[in-house]
């Protein structure tokens, strides 16, 4: 009853807004023809599939859920001869309005193939890494997005893919926005059954979710206000610390407790505890400049917070009204006190909150994000070193599993 209760609401919302839920997927598209350095959904797919023919170590390929409603590509990018320490998993687009988080990834893909300016940069960040990538998480949702439903976040039954997963997944509260409903259990989804069973089988040594609707860079925990993760977390908050300073500036931490709101059911956190992944973050990289003035001055005061101590987490008080009002999209608000549901906002005031709207702005953030991925993969590499005394590869999965679990306490 309850999810057929947030189905109806999102069939509502888009009632109201004019969609027509019989025009065919990708019969219009207005994102392109306004803004054309974006990628439709099947661009991207091509992109990637001429990638795999041209970019030595790239590979595609498709998995398709077990009742056949929903196929995803997933890239896998590995240096031939290498032996990489760091195996990297993205989790791009799980919200379909973020047309900017796989645009990211794709020019991400594209760098380190030596195609983009960026490639220079990043040379030699294959060497030591692995890249497992799903470029596009919510493909039928995109699609309505590309078509000019520019405020659909969630998935074809209306489930926040982000709220499905199985880590503290709760049932969603009376009053919610249904553009946060968890679905009837966790891993309800077949978006969410492939993610589950793909990043599972890869074991990965790192795992990055990206987003977009502010600017932030996060760790765990996010299904609480209270706790930061422990295993590690020394480690990946000075990368946070870091990478944040040189092209960020922009709140970081743990994420439930940096904007002083629960999220419960997220795939950053079910990676990290369940999966026991070493580094596992989750990156805002996009908001309008109308919002950004008052996340800087976030981090500017997180900054002197954290220069005589090795870190504080507690977002003050007189900043809750910044995430309240310019909220994270990771941890998207719950509270039936302050709640903004976006499936009833203006189209075209979501497309420019969550994306780039001229060619600049896309450009300039594909290419500050994918040098962030890239330095976050290095950072990683050098940990790993420093704390395996450069031993990982010599050992067994088993070994090198209890190994970094030693070190990492």
């Amino acid at each position: 009853m309850v999810a057929a209760a947030w189905v109806l609401a999102v069939q509502a919302a888009a009632l109201l807004r004019g969609e027509n839920s019989k025009q065919p997927l990708g019969l219009s598209n207005q994102v392109k023809s306004a803004y054309p350095f974006f990628h439709t959904s099947d661009e991207l797919s091509q992109e990637l599939q001429r990638l795999s023919t041209s970019c030595p170590g790239l590979s595609v390929e498709s998995q398709t859920s077990t009742g056949g409603e929903v196929t995803i590509e997933i890239v896998n990018l590995k240096k031939e001869g290498s032996q990489p320490k760091n195996k990297m998993y993205f989790l791009f687009g799980e919200h379909a309005r973020e047309l900017i988080s796989p645009e990211s990834g794709l020019y991400f893909l594209r760098s380190l193939c030596g195609e983009t300016d960026t490639s220079e940069y990043l040379n030699g960040v294959l060497d030591d890494t692995e890249f497992r990538v799903v470029l596009n998480g919510n493909p039928h949702s995109r699609r309505k997005v590309e078509g000019g439903d520019f405020c659909l976040r969630v998935n074809e039954n209306g489930v926040d893919l982000n709220r499905n997963w199985d880590e503290k997944w709760e049932p969603s509260p009376e009053f919610s926005p249904a553009d946060t409903n968890p679905g009837s259990r966790p891993f309800s989804e077949p978006e969410t059954q492939i993610f589950k069973n793909d990043v599972t089988n890869a074991r990965p040594t790192s795992f990055v979710t990206i987003h977009s609707g502010t600017m932030g860079m996060y760790m765990p925990w996010a299904y609480d206000m209270e706790h930061l993760a422990q295993r590690n977390n020394k480690a990946m908050m000075s990368m946070l610390r870091e990478l944040d300073e040189e092209y960020c500036q922009c709140p970081f931490g743990a994420a439930g407790k940096e904007v002083g709101y629960s999220c419960p059911g997220t795939c950053l956190d079910y990676v990290y505890d369940e999966l026991n992944t070493s580094y596992a973050f989750a990156f805002e990289i996009y908001v309008g400049q109308d919002y950004r003035e008052d996340l800087k001055d976030r981090w500017q005061e997180k900054m002197r917070e954290t220069e005589n101590t090795a870190f504080v987490q507690l977002a003050h008080t007189e900043y809750h009204h910044i995430f309240h009002q310019h909220h994270s999209d990771f941890v998207q608000l719950q509270s039936k006190m302050v709640r903004r549901d976006h499936s009833f906002r203006d189209p075209d005031d979501c497309l420019a909150q969550f994306n780039p709207t001229d060619d600049s702005s896309y450009h300039q953030t594909v290419d500050n994000w994918a040098r962030v991925y890239g330095d976050l993969a290095r950072r990683i590499v050098n940990d790993i070193t420093e704390k395996s005394g450069g031993s990982v590869l010599a050992l067994t999965q088993s070994e090198a599993k209890a190994k970094l679990q030693l070190h990492f306490q």
